[in-house]
């Protein structure tokens, strides 16, 4: 199986949560084996500017999937709405215009309770749960860009 890099785009905003949804992937990758030369972790200042970063490493062609941590939280202003779409939006059209599996492991959550219960609590880890999917779909994107066969299962 042909190795597979891996870039993390990790929010700094609502920085209690984006970080447990990084610790949480970084403990899937190394479960999975994944050497630290194989992992390039980016910080951005918020989730609005993931998208950019995603497009960045896109062009380089260095890495195999690109997961995207961030947590957006509903505040008081219709500002939620807006930034939900804008971010989604961009890493749709990062992997499309790629060909690069994005991940999309942005939160979007009522309120801080909510965000706390999906990275690690009582709904899971959707930083693990990004990393299985990067994983499926880089070797995917192998499978298919390759000799055009494709197998049975992955990873």
């Amino acid at each position: 199986m042909k190795e597979h890099r891996y870039a993390i785009i990790v929010s700094r905003f609502n920085e209690h949560v984006t970080e447990k949804l990084l610790k949480g992937a970084l403990e899937r990758l190394a479960e999975k084996k994944i050497q630290d030369s194989d992992i390039t972790v980016i910080r951005v200042p918020g989730a609005v500017e993931i998208p950019l970063a995603a497009q960045l490493i896109a062009k380089k062609g260095r890495h195999s999937a690109i997961i995207c941590l961030g947590a957006v939280i509903r505040g008081e202003t219709s500002h939620y709405d807006s930034v939900c779409q804008q971010v989604s939006q961009g890493c749709q059209r990062v992997m499309l215009d790629y060909s690069i599996p994005v991940i999309f492991g942005i939160l979007t959550t009522e309120n801080d309770e909510q965000a706390l219960d999906r990275a690690g609590g009582t709904h899971g880890h959707k930083g693990k749960d990004a990393v299985d999917t990067a994983m499926e779909m880089a070797h995917l994107a192998s499978e298919l860009t390759s000799d055009g066969s494709i197998s049975i299962g992955y990873y």
